[in-house]
């Protein structure tokens, strides 16, 4: 039975392993695009904001108000680029995007501090972008929290603060975007390397019309497509070793779990994309189509996966798309095992969902291929 199942398996096999032996282009397209995407998007999605642009309109000009805005400095969230002499030339200088905090220190700043007396230091932040707008508001909240807390200890004497609280991070100590972001860009770059290769291969032999002799072979429909899936099935875990080096060695990433759990979670992942784009595959009826109808997975397991927003916070419709894609469980993975360290009996359900979609995905693609021509 076994041997009737995957019939020609072997045969199909060598003939796969030698076509993509022979397509360099296929190989340039899963390594040369992932590679640069993994470095592009490791670097670019970083919420770290550090040094934004900030002018200054100082009134007072006293050595109180120099140390406030030393303050702001020292934080490195903000640099100053410049000091204005109004307050409509600090709006203004927000609105042509030069900077996107403004602080205003008024005239009565140091009187009302010695005094006693609440003084009011405006900052204006600019919330087109509001990742950077609520960094930047969180940082002047503390200052002013920070400053207002050592000035009431010195006037009533007492050395601490009523409450204390001491937060300790699990995990991620440092709070550094790429140990976040990097495991969940590798999900993202698989996908895009695995499904639009896979897809176009079955796709590639209906246009050269060379997929007329398979359907006319006596090779069973699971044979041939397990034999078209593991040489792609090879080159997608070559790529997924190079890119968890990637992650190692230029981003700093440290893994804090068992590196062949990780690896084979990246196998059972690699093997769910690779059936996927011979499902769409056996959809598509060109090229054109096997890449447009492979970019409609592309953009919701972004999205809706957890990789940038978190699940929990989607409206119930959007969270409940989101476990429909293999992306969602990879990632949750990843982040389970490298960075908290998870062992088997933590992460299993996450695994099992994906073992589960992996192997439905690769008997639908089994049971859609039909052998007949057209």
């Amino acid at each position: 039975m076994k041997h009737k199942l995957f019939r020609g398996l072997g045969a199909i096999l060598f003939k796969e392993f030698i076509v993509v032996w022979r397509d360099p282009m296929t190989l340039f397209f899963m390594f040369f695009p992932p590679l640069i995407e993994m470095i592009a998007f490791g670097y670019a999605l970083d919420t770290d904001v550090k040094h934004m642009a900030m002018v200054v309109y100082n009134e007072d000009r006293t050595v109180e108000s120099r140390q406030l805005i030393d303050r702001f400095v020292n934080t490195e969230t903000f640099r100053v680029v410049g000091e204005v002499q109004s307050v409509d030339q600090l709006a203004s200088e927000i609105r042509k995007g030069r900077a996107y905090v403004g602080l205003q220190i008024p005239p009565t700043f140091t009187r009302d501090v010695r005094a006693g007396n609440p003084a009011q230091v405006q900052l204006l932040v600019d919330g087109s972008n509001s990742t950077t707008a609520l960094q930047a508001l969180n940082t002047g909240l503390g200052i002013a929290l920070t400053q207002s807390v050592e000035s009431l200890l010195r006037e009533t004497g007492r050395h601490g603060v009523p409450v204390e609280i001491r937060p300790q991070m699990l995990y991620n100590p440092a709070m550094r975007s790429p140990n976040f972001y990097v495991p969940g860009v590798i999900g993202v770059v698989l996908q895009i390397g695995t499904t639009v290769a896979t897809a176009m291969a079955l796709v590639r032999e209906r246009e050269r019309g060379t997929l007329e002799q398979l359907l006319v072979s006596p090779l069973s429909r699971a044979g041939l497509m397990l034999g078209k899936i593991v040489p792609y099935l090879c080159i997608g875990m070559a790529m997924a070793v190079l890119l968890f080096v990637i992650m190692r060695f230029v981003f700093n990433v440290p893994i804090a779990g068992n590196v062949v759990a990780m690896l084979f979670s990246a196998l059972v992942y690699v093997f769910a994309l690779l059936s996927l784009g011979l499902l769409v595959g056996t959809k598509a009826e060109n090229q054109m189509q096997a890449l447009q109808m492979s970019m409609v997975f592309l953009l919701p397991s972004v999205f809706f996966s957890g990789f940038i927003f978190p699940r929990e916070t989607m409206p119930w419709i959007f969270y409940a798309l989101g476990a429909l894609f293999p992306t969602t469980y990879f990632i949750s993975l990843m982040r389970a095992i490298i960075l908290r360290g998870a062992n088997f009996f933590e992460y299993w359900p996450h695994l099992a969902i994906l073992i589960g979609m992996s192997i439905l995905l690769f008997a639908l693609c089994a049971l859609r291929f039909r052998k007949k021509i057209g």
